[in-house]
């Protein structure tokens, strides 16, 4: 992986006496979904707000788009979107006003279009007029990533991004990340979902007591295991099962 959109090796972090990050490397290759799977307390989050260059590593070094998180921090925010746990978006704003606002905030050209853009993209026209408090809590998460996607950032950070969801939420929010991904967008998410790593990643790194103790694809990781042999097991019949073929046959004997 010579051309990696991030590039993490040997990155460290305490809080006082609490070791939480102790040598954390891996590599994300371009395009690709990359899952850091791991418990609560496992260090995901502050990993991700060391490479967002909101926290500074106590030692390692990290490369996010080809630029150093300490040396060229204003060159890696430049590069990057974060999307944090809960939905940053502004409940009172419709849908639409939260993206222009955004796109203003940006200085970017033709706000308007921008965000109409971007509500069809992530199938939110219809709901774009209304306020954004009305909006279902896949709708909610759905908005605050495409909000993360003004100014198209190569690389976007998804810190458990399915975190409260129902379900049928879950889902569409995985169906938007899929697109990120086949759209050309690195993507870096955090989860603690087995179920989310499984569906999404290219790649999954585990995130254990602040190292990652393996690291490859969902295939390889499955390897590690051996396989499970299934057995024929006879099954016996149930109380219910014996009753009705008593039954049924004594009806058959009386007529």
């Amino acid at each position: 992986m010579t051309d990696a959109a991030i590039r993490v090796q040997g990155i460290e972090k305490s809080f006082k006496d609490l070791a939480v990050l102790k040598g954390v490397d891996f590599e994300v290759e371009r395009g690709s979904i990359f899952a850091l799977l791991g418990s609560n307390g496992a260090g995901k989050t502050t990993l991700v707000r060391i490479l967002s260059t909101l926290l500074k590593a106590d030692a390692g070094s990290a490369a996010v788009h080809g630029f150093d998180i300490a040396s060229q921090a204003q060159d890696v925010r430049e590069s990057i979107s974060l999307t944090g746990q809960f939905a940053a978006v502004d409940e009172i704003l419709s849908g639409r006003e939260n993206l222009v606002l955004i796109a203003q905030l940006r200085h970017l050209e033709n706000p308007g279009a921008v965000a109409d853009d971007l509500l069809a993209r992530f199938s939110l026209t219809e709901a774009g007029s209304r306020r954004a408090g009305t909006y279902s809590g896949g709708m909610r998460r759905r908005l605050d990533i495409a909000m993360s996607l003004i100014g198209d950032p190569p690389i976007i950070f998804l810190d458990e991004p399915t975190t409260g969801l129902d379900p049928e939420a879950r889902i569409e929010v995985w169906q938007t990340v899929k697109k990120l991904a086949a759209s050309g967008t690195t993507v870096l998410l955090t989860t603690q979902y087995l179920d989310e790593a499984e569906q999404l990643a290219d790649r999954i790194a585990i995130l254990n007591r602040g190292t990652i103790i393996q690291n490859g694809t969902l295939a390889e990781l499955k390897r590690l295991l051996p396989q499970a042999k299934v057995e024929y097991v006879e099954k016996q019949p149930t109380l219910e099962e014996v009753f009705l073929a008593l039954v049924g046959e004594e009806k058959k004997e009386a007529a």
